[in-house]
């Protein structure tokens, strides 16, 4: 796995390395004269929200149009049916195993034990992730899943934001792909403006992803820069547990798997990296869509039903924010406040990681995944709190395994449907362009 200075991963690790270099310096500098951030940090702290805010307005055409035409591409697939049946098996058999990992380390390292209850503060999360309001988000509220939002400030202003849902999105788009399905012949003027819309959305996002040198470098420093070491010093035991359960699920799991199934794992890997790179310095599972479709493709996974599964799994494949970490944070939390958990709750995590992972569709981080979680086992939700100082460091090794994960079962499900090209496995094919 060769890096070129002119590669796109290349250019991705000089971008980490400058930004963890100028947040150390960010951090060196000190506080403003107010108090406030200072020029270096809040230039890092711009420059990475801008590149966020670019890959999310750019999330809510692109989930709509890829899924809408992944589900009618379906159409050329042969045993499209079984096809999707054993993507969602795949997923589902992914992310048991990972929750499992998850419930094991937790209960081996027992990282909320011995942390003073005065240690760490503590405060009730702003939204809460429950099963009613689960469903009920299903449902979309209008034809363009559009939600509002407000929120008070430290000035105790109020400021009212509209936002995409991409749950309620993702409902939509598979309702109108299953009806592009049903229609027929006559829906092909629609798909065709579809067709258009995604190729020229990739167009944009392909742009913006050659920012991502300049993100990246930004991103991570403004996490050193803000973060430093004080709160991972506080809470090292459990970041030390997560990034274990998901170094095991990524470099354990992953191979073994891809083993079983016939194939070696060093070529996934070398081929996959520009998307997990992506993932991590990005942390959005969607943001990294293209990217991640077409290393999928490059593996030699056929390009239809890449088409159909990538899109799919962006917005509803988190082995790292649905499995590894609620299941680690509940443990956490429990053992913070010394509340004992029994084997049926373990039960619940398990069925929570697998069932409810699409909870997460959409969101930067598992907040609502961790607090549907903790609702669900009754344990205080206040717990939530003493994790949100170290989110964004956890959130990009989740991600970063969240997309890893989502083109093993691309690659998998190929290789046993017999839609794999393992000449373009283990060749050296270019990236495909985004």
């Amino acid at each position: 796995m060769a890096l070129h200075y002119r590669s796109f991963g290349f250019q991705v690790l000089v971008g980490m390395v400058v930004g963890l270099a100028l947040g150390l310096v960010a951090r060196t500098i000190g506080a403003g004269p107010d108090g406030d951030l200072n020029w270096l940090a809040t230039a890092l702290k711009t420059v990475g929200s801008i590149f966020v805010s670019l890959l999310k307005a750019i999330v809510p055409p692109l989930v709509f149009a890829a899924i809408v035409a992944s589900i009618a591409n379906l159409r050329a697939l042969d045993n499209a049916a079984r096809l999707a049946g054993q993507t969602l098996l795949w997923f589902a058999i992914t992310a048991l195993i990972a929750v499992v990992i998850g419930i094991t380390l937790g209960l081996i390292i027992q990282p909320g034990v011995g942390i003073g209850a005065g240690a760490l503060a503590t405060k009730q999360p702003e939204s809460v992730g429950g099963w009613l309001d689960f469903l009920k988000g299903l449902v979309p509220g209008n034809s363009l899943a559009l939600s509002g939002s407000t929120q008070i400030g430290e000035d105790g202003a109020a400021t009212t934001g509209i936002s995409f849902n991409i749950l309620q999105l993702l409902v939509i788009s598979i309702a109108v792909g299953l009806a592009t399905l049903k229609v027929g012949d006559k829906a092909e003027p629609f798909l065709a403006f579809i067709r258009s819309l995604l190729a020229v959305v990739r167009a944009i996002l392909g742009w913006v992803i050659r920012l991502t040198p300049i993100g990246s470098a930004a991103l991570i420093g403004t996490a050193v820069a803000t973060y430093g070491w004080s709160a991972l010093a506080q809470l090292g035991v459990f970041t030390g547990a997560i990034y274990l359960g998901l170094g095991i699920v990524l470099l354990v799991v992953y191979p073994t798997l891809l083993a079983a199934n016939g194939l070696k794992p060093l070529p996934f890997f070398a081929k996959a990296w520009p998307a997990i790179q992506l993932g991590f310095v990005s942390r959005s599972s969607v943001g990294t869509l293209p990217v991640t479709e077409a290393v999928t493709q490059r593996l030699g996974v056929d390009k239809g039903y890449a088409a159909f599964a990538i899109p799919l799994a962006s917005t509803t494949k988190m082995d790292g924010c649905a499995s590894i970490y609620p299941a680690l944070a509940a443990i956490f939390v429990a053992g913070f406040y010394n509340v004992p958990l029994h084997a049926m709750d373990y039960a619940l995590i398990a069925f929570v990681s697998v069932i409810g992972s699409a909870a997460t569709a959409g969101l930067t981080g598992a907040i609502v995944m961790l607090t549907l979680t903790l609702s669900t086992l009754g344990l205080p939700l206040e717990g939530v709190g003493l994790l949100l100082a170290i989110d964004p460091i956890l959130d990009m090794g989740r991600t970063a395994v969240n997309v890893a994960g989502q083109v093993l079962v691309g690659v998998i499900v190929a290789k046993r449907e017999g839609i794999l090209d393992e000449s373009a496995y283990y060749g050296d094919g270019a990236l495909v362009a985004v």
